[in-house]
């Protein structure tokens, strides 16, 4: 592992000081792995685990949603490891002729290799579209090192032929960026949200190598389907394949992914899951809509037993209650149909659960504006 750029900043943000960034080239056994680390890995707690889509570093996925006031409140109390794609980081130098890009299944497998090297025991994870994927495919896998993930745009499918041949007769006449702001965006948006759509453009098109890009394009466009089966109630919890950890599945509501996140909601444990869809948002929602994010984000990680406040340890709560209920200072409050004012996730008593990631899977909430 090489620790190739350290930087200390001692200037405080909104009254937090700010963590040491440090930068790391990690060798794995699919090849090298570029991963940005804020702050220093702690065992009584995870690591929050950050994975970007295709056409996107972990700066241009993350910065709009880490920047955030409503964020920086909750990850003074993380250490936060960004992973760049293998030649996806800026400056990224051009791979030689003849690199085997890694798999999907391999860019996860890559992942418990920096894990170990940097001494994170486990992770909340934060995906974007193939970093979403890539993930997921870690929680499958590796589920002791995944407390918790959010996934945004997850698409769980394999590329169909029918969607493979319209790539091929599309890539005849649109050009790899075009393709990829098709997966970023809407028919509508791509038309009417100019500013955003120009200015992902011209990251997609400038800031990132076109071969590697391409090649992390074609990896992602030949994943397989990830293997996952609903449970059924006392009968397979415990043996079916799906995901262990409480999840919550993000998605604007004109976003091109709506389908397939719906589709990846209805094969997870709805005990463990939330479906959250975003009124007046559509692609790249981290990017458009960070406040909300930011406070779904705090609710989330406050519902898994993390609160920030003093020392941030994991909360002793008991886990007896039923899927529909949890404890609260005042009692125990219904979960069945939670009441959001417009533009804000639910408010809660002093020293209430958060009720994100017990909420049915087959119950979306949706932020409007």
């Amino acid at each position: 592992m090489t620790m190739w750029c350290i930087q200390v900043s001692m200037e405080k943000r909104t009254g937090v000081l700010q963590h040491v960034v440090s930068e790391h080239d990690v060798e794995t056994a699919h090849g090298v792995l570029h991963v940005t680390m804020r702050g220093v890995a702690r065992g009584n707690r995870p690591t929050i685990l950050t994975y970007h889509d295709i056409g996107l570093n972990h700066k241009s996925c993350f910065n709009s949603l880490f920047n955030y006031e409503d964020m920086l409140e909750v990850t003074q109390h993380f250490s936060v490891l960004h992973v760049d794609a293998p030649g996806q980081q800026e400056n990224a130098p051009a791979f030689p002729t003849g690199y085997q890009y890694p798999t999907m299944d391999e860019l996860a497998e890559m992942l418990p290799s920096v894990l170990k090297q940097l001494q994170v025991k486990s992770v909340i994870g934060i995906g974007v579209g193939a970093g979403a994927y890539v993930l997921t495919k870690l929680a499958l896998t590796e589920p002791t090192l995944v407390e918790g993930l959010v996934l945004i745009d997850v698409d769980p499918c394999a590329k169909g032929w029918m969607d493979w041949a319209a790539s091929k007769l599309s890539g005849w006449t649109s050009n790899l960026v075009d393709m990829i702001m098709g997966h970023y965006f809407s028919a509508d948006e791509l038309t009417e949200n100019t500013e955003i759509v120009q200015t992902y453009r011209l990251h997609v098109s400038q800031d990132v190598p076109q071969d590697n890009l391409a090649m992390f394009y074609n990896s992602y466009s030949s994943r397989t389907e990830l293997q996952m089966e609903r449970p059924i109630p006392g009968l397979n919890e415990n043996t079916v394949t799906t995901l262990r950890c409480p999840s919550l599945l993000v998605v604007g509501d004109t976003s091109p992914a709506v389908d397939v996140v719906v589709e990846c909601n209805s094969r997870l444990n709805p005990t463990k899951t939330t479906l959250l869809k975003m009124a007046d948002c559509g692609g790249l929602p981290q990017v458009v809509q960070p406040g909300k994010l930011a406070e779904a984000f705090k609710y989330f990680v406050q519902g898994m037993g993390y609160m920030p406040t003093a020392g941030m340890t994991r909360l002793v709560r008991s886990r007896t209650h039923s899927a529909s209920s949890v404890g609260s200072a005042d009692g125990v409050r219904s979960r069945a149909a939670p009441s959001l004012p417009e533009g804000a996730a639910p408010s809660l008593p002093e020293g209430a659960a958060p009720s994100i990631p017990g909420l049915t899977a087959d119950r979306a909430i949706e932020l409007s504006a």
